[in-house]
């Protein structure tokens, strides 16, 4: 792990160097970043702030996250099955979240099939975490691995869009599944006592 990989905070504490710079950032990272979710609402928004984000930051995205709950119905995917072309024309008059008809129905479509991965595996939650990597095998670029583009392709053959394995793997690295906090990140050891801690479901 290079040096590059860390950046010191306004309090002088290392971190790792995505989040420099900005304190929504931070937050984020020293709060939610790489630590185990297992709740169903979480990981579909996070699934779906994901798609949104494809070509654009993270930070965009965080920023408007707040208004992509109002929006969405605090990603209840219950919720957000049943909406339909009102819902979906009124969000794109929102300029609070981001515009995007194909990103917007791709929620809708992919809150439709999680009511059917629900149904299957009991939760959102105990089919993603079959994906979760053993320690060992850890890609060294993470960007992806082989376990995102497993994941990728079991939710395409499901009928989920903007999910490929890029997304999937930021996915993972978000909601815990993996801890790809940098080596002297202050918060790394935090992300993986809570991974230690965490039921798996």
């Amino acid at each position: 792990m290079s040096t590059s990989d860390l950046s010191a905070g306004d309090d002088g504490k290392l971190r790792c160097a995505w989040c420099a710079g900005h304190r929504d950032y931070t937050a984020y990272h020293d709060d939610e970043w790489g630590f185990p979710a297992g709740d169903d609402l979480q990981l579909f928004e996070k699934i779906c702030l994901e798609g949104f984000q494809s070509g654009l930051s993270w930070l965009t995205i965080l920023r408007k996250r707040e208004a992509f709950r109002r929006s969405f119905a605090g990603f209840d995917f219950k919720k957000v099955a049943r909406f339909g072309p009102r819902q979906v024309e009124r969000m794109l008059e929102d300029p609070s979240i981001v515009r995007h008809r194909g990103k917007i129905e791709s929620a809708i479509g992919n809150a439709r099939r999680a009511l059917l991965l629900v149904d299957e595996f009991g939760s959102i939650a105990s089919y993603v975490w079959r994906y979760e990597p053993e320690p060992g095998t850890r890609p060294t670029r993470r960007t992806t691995s082989p376990e995102a583009v497993a994941l990728s392709k079991d939710l395409k053959k499901r009928g989920w869009t903007f999910v490929g394995p890029t997304t999937l793997y930021a996915f993972m690295q978000a909601m815990g599944l993996v801890n790809d906090h940098a080596r002297g990140c202050v918060t790394r050891p935090r992300a993986e006592k809570a991974r230690r801690a965490f039921q798996r479901p």
